[in-house]
């Protein structure tokens, strides 16, 4: 797929003109977020992709449209996991209500600055190595098995290294003062919770960037539809959490379709690999990739909703990836 420089660019700044549209319409003042207004933008974001898709499918043809669809619906599927965290982090340090819009485009924003660096490594990576697709697949393939075994805890955010590491640098203000990060009381320096909170995101978008740019070249290796289907998941992911965040907690199994799906991409880039170095061995097709995951996600959401139905007190849980601790893992319901 050949793409120029004016059109790196192009749609670069279209990027940077939503995104700041967002910080000077929607966000810029703090409210309470209602369904209505959640569910329209949620709405304009999916148009705005899709006919991104169509456009791709127009200039490229439909294997690269294709494509594209497949990365849109696995960062898609996946941002759905991040939003489980921001909910969660969201809850832990007890964020008014009326700045989730703010810390949410911040997420958006740096997961965005941060999925674009590791899209130009993993693609150099890539165009220099082929092994790299088997790094990138043994990487999936055992974020899927640790997720699969801790479907039922959640991540401590308060617990993070990072976070802890600023309670010791700076004293802590036990209540929020507006937007502000630092504030000077008594002639003294200090943070507010949100720096925190804003900690706490910058390094849950770290780690979902590193599953999610592996995962995204499983299905297509094209730097430019990586880049564009990961820009277009992420942007719609602030309106998306006000307008599923009652309904996330009843996602049962969500992370289990998730851990499956990273398993399947995973060895996806495996055969991939092992394709270049035989071609006697298949290739799954992109075609074959989207249906599976389609499939996937279909069936965990009308599995979690049978469950919901026989057990309406039943809760999701984010899953995590490293050992949680044995109180994050009581009352599963998965």
């Amino acid at each position: 797929m050949s793409v120029s420089l004016i059109m790196w660019l192009v749609t670069i700044g279209a990027i940077l003109v939503l995104v700041v549209m967002d910080f000077l319409t929607v966000s810029r003042k703090p409210h309470e977020v209602a369904f209505k207004e959640a569910a329209l933008w949620s709405i304009f974001y999916i148009a705005m992709a899709v006919a991104f898709g169509v456009f791709i499918w127009t200039w490229q043809g439909s294997d690269f449209g294709t494509q594209y669809f497949a990365a849109y619906l696995v960062e898609k599927s996946l941002s759905v996991d991040n939003l489980f965290v921001f909910v969660i982090i969201l809850g832990q340090f007890a964020v008014p209500s009326i700045y989730h819009q703010r810390v949410l485009l911040f997420g958006v924003v740096l997961a965005l600055i941060l999925r674009a660096i590791f899209i130009a490594i993993g693609a150099a990576a890539l165009a220099a190595f082929s092994f790299t697709f088997v790094i990138f697949g043994a990487i999936l393939i055992w974020t899927g098995v640790q997720l699969f075994r801790h479907r039922n805890a959640d991540p401590e955010p308060k617990d993070n290294l990072v976070v802890r590491t600023v309670r010791r640098w700076y004293p802590i203000t036990p209540v929020y003062h507006d937007t502000k990060l630092f504030v000077k009381i008594d002639g003294k320096r200090m943070a507010t919770p949100l720096l925190l909170v804003m900690v706490a995101i910058a390094s849950t978008d770290l780690l979902f960037a590193l599953d999610s740019i592996p995962a995204t070249f499983g299905v297509t290796q094209e730097p430019y539809l990586v880049f564009t289907a990961n820009a277009a998941a992420l942007l719609g992911l602030r309106a998306l959490y006000f307008l599923l965040k009652g309904l996330l907690s009843k996602l049962i199994y969500l992370s289990m379709g998730l851990a499956i799906i990273l398993v399947f991409i995973g060895f996806k880039l495996i055969l991939t690999f092992a394709h270049e170095v035989n071609s006697d061995i298949p290739k799954i097709p992109t075609v074959f990739s989207l249906g599976v995951i389609a499939a996937i996600l279909i069936i965990v959401t009308l599995a979690s909703w049978i469950k919901v139905r026989k057990d309406p007190s039943a809760t999701a849980h984010a899953g995590t990836i490293t050992k949680p601790k044995p109180h994050d893992d009581a009352g599963g319901s998965a």
